[in-house]
């Protein structure tokens, strides 16, 4: 780690208190350090800095039903530029955000099906390792474990070596984390989209305490963050004497982009301890197992998830994440959506256009949740642009409609310019039979790694 020293500040400055580091994010005066690099140099710094989100949403969508298809619910009836997200499917919120927008449409992940009898059934607890894998899962409940390695550990083992943290996996749902699922299945195919190797599944966060910690608590000991939580008092408490000295040696926009910076960390705190509190007051909560730092509201959950994403890209931490909205098989309701089904239920809708349509209000909701992190990147500015034009997000299923536990015209979308390698306001429409692993593959390619022959089940890279 290294603490300012010259005139210039390297990238990778921190501010160090007892217990406490907080990274910086980028700054003007950063600029003369990069400055020397010379043009070819520079640009490839750029791309290096690109940020990767990959995240799944399960049970596929009401879109990839044969009559929820023919009514666009997912995918836009017209294909390049002039694509319209109707009110009635699931992508209207998006709208705003067509500039930074590519839906890639009728791609399919055959690697999630079943490939011998035994295997009949079992969709819903090997897709998810499918995901980000595009690799069939190895049938056990035992340790002998084999998908692929996931498109997110490649990409960060490209463009995320040199932060803290090479990458991060978070969740919403509660994991089993060890042992059997259903139909023969290890529980750590349903419990992550991300894998090291072939055989090694990372563990996905769920409580915001623990991501917060992780961020920012390097180097404190259990006491020192429990006399935190005791005193209620934020990590920048113990951070006042290296604020006032970096503000010192900083121009004044500088210091403006900095205090913002912290007030978004202390606001993300302050968050997590308005919730921590809130579920240790002994009231009943909607979901008795979860960790005290767990909100009961999905949507504050995912918000402040979002949030603490931001904050990461923002201060350079690490450049990728893989984020888990929900588990295979999770029969949570949605107040927000206006359903009142479980998820599951609702998925296997039977085909009935009423029933296909309540489904779609659970997408719908799902999706008006991302602008919420578009917006918060798109008004963070990193270098000579902002976070989202530099950031590459995959939202996306291994299924399509699951009330056939079918893996054909999954949903998939991306978001942000990528640091140019997309242009956005696109509607890619896939020839009939296309992996998904095609779209991962281009995706491959445009964060740097041309050398990439091919990924999952992937024929060819897919034009983007």
């Amino acid at each position: 780690m290294q603490i300012l020293s010259g005139k210039s500040l390297p990238r990778r400055t921190f501010l160090q208190g007892m217990g406490a580091v907080v990274a910086l994010p980028y700054l003007d005066a950063m600029t003369p350090a990069l400055g020397g690099l010379g043009k070819r140099a520079g640009s490839a710094a750029a791309t290096d800095k690109t940020r990767f989100v990959a995240i799944e949403l399960v049970h596929g969508a009401a879109g990839s039903n044969n009559w929820g298809a023919s009514k666009n619910l997912w995918t836009p009836a017209k294909v390049g530029r002039d694509f319209e997200l109707i009110a009635e499917g699931a992508l209207p919120s998006l709208e705003p955000w067509r500039k930074y927008l590519t839906i890639v449409s009728n791609t399919d992940v055959r690697m999630a099906e079943a490939f011998d009898a035994p295997e009949i059934g079992g969709d819903h607890f090997r897709s998810s390792a499918v995901f980000l894998t595009q690799s069939h899962p190895k049938q056990t409940n035992g340790s002998d474990l084999f998908v692929g390695v996931s498109a997110d550990q490649l990409i960060a083992r490209k463009i995320s070596a040199d932060t803290v943290l090479p990458s991060m996996q978070l969740c919403i749902e509660n994991l089993d984390q060890a042992g059997g699922c259903y139909y023969n299945y290890a529980c750590a195919y349903t419990d992550t989209i991300s894998w090291a190797s072939p055989s090694d599944p990372l563990p996905m966060i769920r409580d915001p305490r623990a991501v917060f910690d992780q961020l920012f608590g390097v180097g404190a000991t259990p006491a020192e963050r429990q006399e935190r939580r005791a005193e209620d008092k934020s990590i920048l408490d113990w951070l006042g004497g290296a604020i006032t000295r970096m503000n010192k040696n900083l121009g004044a926009a500088d210091r403006a982009r900095l205090a913002d910076y912290l007030d978004d960390v202390r606001e993300i705190e302050r968050r997590i301890q308005r919730v921590e509190s809130r579920n240790s007051s002994g009231e009943t909560r909607e979901l008795p197992g979860a960790p005290v730092g767990v909100p009961d509201s999905f949507e504050e959950h995912v918000k402040l998830m979002f949030d603490l994403q931001a904050v990461a890209f923002a201060s350079d931490i690490t450049r990728v994440f893989s984020f888990k909205m929900a588990r295979d098989g999770s029969g949570r309701t949605y107040p927000g959506s206006g359903v009142t089904g479980g998820f599951h239920g609702m998925s296997h809708h039977g085909g009935t256009e009423a029933r296909v349509l309540q489904f779609e209000k659970i997408n719908r909701y799902h999706i008006s949740l991302i602008p919420y992190f578009l917006d918060k990147l798109k008004n963070t500015p990193d270098g000579e642009g902002n976070l989202l034009d530099h950031s590459l997000i995959i939202y996306g299923s291994p299924m399509g409609d699951s009330n056939m536990h079918n893996h054909k015209r999954c949903p998939l979308f991306f978001a942000g310019h990528a640091n140019g390698f997309l242009a956005g306001n696109q509607h890619i429409k896939a020839t009939d039979g296309t992996p998904m692993a095609n779209a991962l593959l281009s995706v491959a390619h445009g964060l740097g790694m041309t050398d990439l022959k091919s990924f999952g089940d992937s024929t060819g890279a897919m034009k983007l």
